[in-house]
């Protein structure tokens, strides 16, 4: 899960959505303007109309700097979603802006610029031209932009290092790994030097070890670049490891939006309650979860962690120190975690969920000197997770000349079942202090 740091400056997004709908059938205009239709299931639209919506009122923005998650099951709408925001697929009806520029009103060249520029996609099957090399596909995009040869062919050379192609510039597709392939994908992405990169399930077809390494080179892209990105995927371990906020999908709709945190600890329904249910919970809330006010000296001893640490991270803390730990935000002592505190958020996860294995896994790990006062603030209700759901209009468009990437921070300790989580680039939003949602 990422870290962006939380600002109060007004920014305009880079992209914002507003009353999205895609409709696929006939006179499909007709569905967004007709109250009777738009609260139909998918189902009951179907047969009275003969018509899918797979995108329904989605609204959001896109900051700058972050990693925004779409993430839902097959035909929840989000493959559809992330092509209407360069119109691959053209909306039905709604508004969509990047920097503020409708892009529904954009004529095609502006559109071409867009795409060539502005905003790059890496495809779930890499859209590599076979007939050439290594480094002529990556610098296709620069080509498509009129950069002469030899500046073209030097820029992609340094993208081709930078995701650890080094060595492989002349090989062609067919001799590289699924791995190698999809990485193509990415430095073509980062080569033409978007505002922001848009990723269509990237790393699915890959094997799990394979993708968990191209997860952590996203991660790391995004820490060294910091460029803004809208990842795909219907994978929740992922979206939970690289997202600073996750749209979860379903029918078309978002049911929820929120960080990581909000997201596994205040479920909005029991939909996404189902989804969640088997989440790790120490794995991905923070300290601010458990953090009480310091007392007396607390603030000036014991180990330290930060504000955006996980909770399983400040039980290894903790239970290797033997005393509460400081969370310290750049040089000040905010608060203190303690070992019953943390433990409690652990516990709300064993009673929420429905295994009684007779103990707490984490719990069992502290030593016995441990003490702490129990002051947990702000610790929120277990999880629980998904239903599966399917509409039948998901979409599979490639654009030959589309790259996009982007990505998070570094590793992280494990304590029980493990989703991962990627971290370093400052702190998390507070739980319930985002403003948005639909």
């Amino acid at each position: 899960m990422s870290t962006t740091p939380v600002t109060t400056a007004v920014t305009t997004p880079v992209f914002s959505v507003d009353g999205l709908w895609k409709v696929f059938g006939p006179k499909a205009g007709r569905v967004p303007a007709d109250p009777e239709l738009t609260g139909l299931s998918p189902a009951d639209l179907r047969a009275r109309t003969g018509c899918t919506a797979a995108v329904r009122d989605v609204s959001f923005d896109v900051r700058k700097g972050e990693v925004f998650v779409v993430m839902g099951l097959s035909g929840s709408g989000k493959s559809t979603l992330v092509r209407c925001l360069t119109r691959l697929i053209e909306p039905t009806a709604g508004t969509i802006a990047i920097d503020g520029e409708d892009v529904r009103a954009m004529d095609k060249g502006r559109l071409r610029e867009l795409r060539r520029h502005r905003a790059a996609m890496v495809f779930q099957h890499f859209g590599l031209l076979p007939h050439r090399s290594v480094l002529d596909n990556v610098a296709y995009g620069l080509e498509i932009q009129g950069v002469g040869r030899s500046e073209r062919r030097e820029r992609a050379a340094g993208v081709v290092a930078k995701v650890g192609l080094e060595g492989m510039e002349q090989r062609r597709p067919s001799q590289l790994s699924g791995g190698q392939r999809q990485r193509v994908g990415l430095a073509r992405a980062l080569a033409v030097d978007p505002e922001v990169l848009l990723f269509d399930e990237p790393f699915s077809a890959l094997d799990p070890l394979i993708r968990r390494d191209m997860q952590e080179e996203v991660v790391r892209l995004h820490r060294e670049e910091g460029r803004t990105m809208v990842f795909i995927t219907h994978d929740l371990s992922e979206a939970l490891k690289l997202g600073d906020r996750i749209a979860l999908m379903r029918d078309g709709r978002v049911v929820q939006l929120g960080t990581p945190e909000e997201i596994v600890g205040s479920p909005a329904d029991d939909y996404v309650r189902e989804f969640v249910r088997d989440v790790p919970r120490e794995q991905v809330m923070t300290v601010r979860t458990a953090m009480r006010p310091t007392e007396g000296a607390e603030a000036a001893a014991g180990p330290a962690v930060s504000p955006g640490a996980t909770v399983a991270e400040a039980i290894e803390v903790v239970a290797g120190s033997g005393v509460p730990a400081r969370v310290v935000e750049g040089d000040r002592c905010v608060g203190v975690v303690d070992a019953e505190a943390l433990l409690g958020v652990v516990a709300k996860a064993a009673a929420g969920s429905a295994s009684a294995a007779g103990g707490h896994g984490p719990i069992a790990q502290f030593p016995a000197p441990l003490t702490g006062r129990s002051a947990a603030v702000g610790s929120q209700e277990d999880p629980a997770a998904a239903g599966k759901h399917e509409d039948p209009a998901a979409d599979s468009h490639e654009d030959p000349a589309g790259p996009a990437a982007g990505g998070r921070a570094a590793g992280v300790a494990r304590v029980g079942a493990a989703v991962p989580r990627q971290r370093g680039r400052a702190t998390p939003p507070v739980p319930g202090t985002d403003p948005e949602g639909v």
